[in-house]
């Protein structure tokens, strides 16, 4: 039996087809040198595949990917979730970095 196919809508409206490979190398860049192991990596992954399979679409936002991502690395690591969140929200200055870093210390 062969596995659904899903696809993931870029900002730009792009569509890719989805690459679990890709997600992980993101992980992997986020949690270098942090004590994440490589099956904490693997569960993550795994479980944003559930969650995307589960809604029964054949497309997904990669927003909600990102978004289901950085929710993982903030209960995993925070500087995992911090390093991968300053490339996914692209950072303009200090002072928004500096809002999301008060915002993950004030919890």
């Amino acid at each position: 039996m062969e596995a659904p196919r899903l696809f993931v809508v870029k900002k730009d409206g792009r569509r890719e087809q989805y690459n679990r490979d890709k997600i992980l190398n993101g992980l992997r860049r986020a949690c270098e040198k942090r004590p994440v192991s490589d099956a904490q990596m693997e569960e993550i992954v795994a479980g944003i595949e559930r969650s995307m399979f589960a809604r029964g679409e054949s497309e997904v936002q990669s927003a909600l990917v990102g978004e289901k991502l950085m929710e993982a690395l903030k209960a995993v690591d925070p500087v995992a979730y911090i390093r991968f969140a300053s490339v996914y929200r692209s950072f303009r200055d200090v002072e928004s970095f500096q809002a999301e870093l008060a915002e993950l210390l004030s919890k």
